[in-house]
């Protein structure tokens, strides 16, 4: 696996696990004076996690 594929999956992973913590312990997070919703966290979970889980599987098909 190149450090670069690594790197982006260990940072996506990141996010998607930053968001699914947010939206657990519903962490409200405010923008100047805009409450962000928490089905926003969701789409922080699944869209990240999917790419993730798709460069992964990239990686480790034989060549």
């Amino acid at each position: 696996m190149k450090i670069g594929t690594l790197l982006a999956i260990v940072l996506l992973s990141l996010v998607s696990i930053g968001h699914l913590l947010r939206y657990a312990l519903k962490v409200p997070v405010t923008i100047e004076t805009w409450l962000v919703p928490q089905w926003i966290s969701l789409v922080g979970i699944v869209v990240p996690a999917a790419i993730a889980l798709l460069l992964y599987r990239e990686s480790r098909q034989p060549r």
